[in-house]
């Protein structure tokens, strides 16, 4: 792990003193925590976009390592700086994505870097997605400097984090719920408390807990400008988007449900498989060979609109991610979550609660034998399933709105007066 630094340019000098922006020129900076996929990075940009949308004049920079970042369109008032990215390796463990260093250099320069825009880009408010420390602790030194300069700390978390017994350790072991308490004058909760609340197994402190606001899912639009990519001749009539978000993990859900096609002639409404840019590329190349010989199937290596698709679909099948969540919420889809279990439960915890509420269905081999003839009739049954508004959930998509009250709130509260100001009046 890489030690945190006081200073990367050693200037031992006290920030300047807090300012007070009008809310025309409000500065945002938001950590997306991107190791693997693209959940943390479509979190944060949905999250600036609206920002910018509901107050011309901010400006949101994105602090991110997904290698895929510029593939995406950002509104007015929106940029981003890539630092040096890192992978996680099948065993559970980490390494450089493309430099030629090892991990602790690697979050060494990731962690200087974040710490030089806190200083330059002097933002009112600090959105810090879902690591409360970074990755290996690498936002800390960002963290005191930004306290000190008066600048609002948010930690912003999705609806479920993972099972309490694994959570807890890892939250103790991070130092994560220690940072909680120093560090951050409100932490959103992206769901609602009547569905989950991921954050009840650590045991906050009542002072912690007051901090807290559930925002209720954030809600996803079609982007104002249409995809680049051609379309299948499939999505001319109804057919089921499969989608599994980055596609990296997404292997079994892609084998399963053509699997399901292969073994059932009779699957009459045809499917779309849209890759994902992480998937493994002898992976994809067995996937295409298969999908050629099915007629009722087509693909897409990867679309960063997928909101197009997912609103011309008649059915969505995914596993069930948040930002994947949050689409089919918005778009009024019958969904089919195949939840990933491995190495987390967090897609599974979710997948549960929405069957419970009657948001989704729900395919799992957690617990049952994965067979084409499984997933062939839960395709089936996805036509006549209830769409998600016919469920009566208050609030359920307000987190958009939710997240604008809170901004406001903290840019017309007096900043935060560091205590050397104080000795100093």
């Amino acid at each position: 792990m890489a030690k945190p630094v006081k200073d990367s340019s050693q200037d031992t000098s006290p920030p300047p003193a807090p300012v007070l922006r009008r809310s025309r020129d409000a500065r945002v900076l938001i950590y997306s925590h991107d190791t693997f996929g693209l959940g943390h990075l479509r979190r944060s940009r949905a999250i600036a976009n609206a920002i910018v949308t509901e107050r011309p004049g901010t400006s949101v920079v994105i602090i991110s390592g997904s290698p895929v970042i510029g593939n995406f369109e950002f509104g007015s008032g929106v940029d981003y700086i890539r630092i040096p990215g890192v992978t996680k390796l099948p065993d559970g463990d980490y390494r450089s994505l493309n430099l030629n260093v090892g991990l602790d250099e690697a979050v060494g320069l990731r962690q200087t870097l974040i710490l030089q825009t806190a200083r330059a880009f002097q933002p009112d408010i600090f959105i810090v997605d879902k690591e409360p420390t970074g990755f290996r602790g690498e936002i800390l030194p960002a963290l005191d400097y930004l306290q000190g300069t008066g600048c609002r700390l948010v930690l912003g978390i999705r609806d479920v984090m993972d099972e309490p017994a694994l959570l807890v350790p890892e939250w103790e072991r991070k130092g994560a719920k220690a940072a909680l308490a120093r560090y951050y004058d409100e932490i959103w909760v992206y769901g609602l408390k009547d569905v989950y609340q991921p954050l009840q197994a650590l045991d906050i402190p009542p002072e912690v807990e007051r901090r807290i606001t559930y925002t209720g899912y954030l809600r996803r639009d079609v982007p104002p400008t249409p995809s680049l990519n051609k379309y299948p001749k499939i999505t001319k009539q109804p057919f089921i988007l499969v989608t599994t978000g980055g596609g990296g993990d997404g292997d079994d859900l892609i084998d399963w449900v053509i699997s399901a096609y292969e073994a059932d002639g009779r699957l009459e409404i045809p499917a779309l498989i849209v890759f994902g840019p992480f998937i493994d590329r002898d992976m994809r190349r067995s996937f295409v060979e298969r999908i050629a010989r099915q007629p009722k199937l087509d693909v897409l290596s990867f679309d960063n609109k997928i909101e197009w698709l997912m609103k011309k679909a008649e059915a969505v099948v995914a596993m069930g991610g948040y930002n994947t969540f949050c689409e089919i919420l918005s778009f009024d889809k019958r969904s089919l979550i195949v939840p990933r279990t491995r190495p987390r439960l967090e897609q599974y915890i979710r997948a549960v609660e929405a069957e419970r509420l009657g948001l989704a269905s729900m395919l799992s081999d957690y617990k049952e034998p994965r067979t084409p003839e499984r997933m062939a009739e839960a395709l089936r049954r996805l036509s006549s399933q209830p769409r998600p508004s016919e469920v009566v959930i208050p609030g359920l998509l307000d987190g958009l709105d939710r997240v604008q009250e809170r901004l406001k709130a903290l840019l017309e509260s007096a900043p935060f007066k560091p205590a050397y100001h104080q000795a100093a009046e």
